[in-house]
C-alpha cells in the first residue's frame, strides 16, 4: 500500500471512542505501517462498521466469520 493510501486510512482510524482510538494508535505505531493491499482492503470493511461493533470485535465480545477480518483484529489487538 502507498503511502497516500495509509494516510486515508490512518484518518478514516479516528473514531468516536477512545478505547478505538488507543488500538488504532498502537497499530498504525507499528503493523500497520506494512499493510498488505489484502490487509487494507479488511481494513476497509472494518473501518466501515459502527464503532460499537468494532469495539466488540477488538474487544473480543464478537467474532467475525470472515477469516481475514479474523487475522487483522488478531495482528491489532495482540501484545507487543
Amino acid at each position: 500500500m502507498d503511502s497516500r493510501g495509509l494516510e486515508r486510512l490512518k484518518w478514516r482510524s479516528r473514531r468516536g471512542l477512545l478505547e478505538l482510538d488507543l488500538i488504532f494508535e498502537r497499530f498504525w505505531a507499528g503493523p500497520g505501517a506494512r499493510l498488505s493491499d489484502g490487509q487494507a482492503a479488511v481494513l476497509e470493511r472494518l473501518l466501515a462498521m459502527p464503532d460499537n461493533d468494532l469495539l466488540d470485535l477488538m474487544m473480543g465480545r464478537a467474532a467475525s466469520p470472515d477469516p481475514g477480518v479474523r487475522e487483522l483484529v488478531g495482528l491489532m489487538t495482540e501484545p507487543e
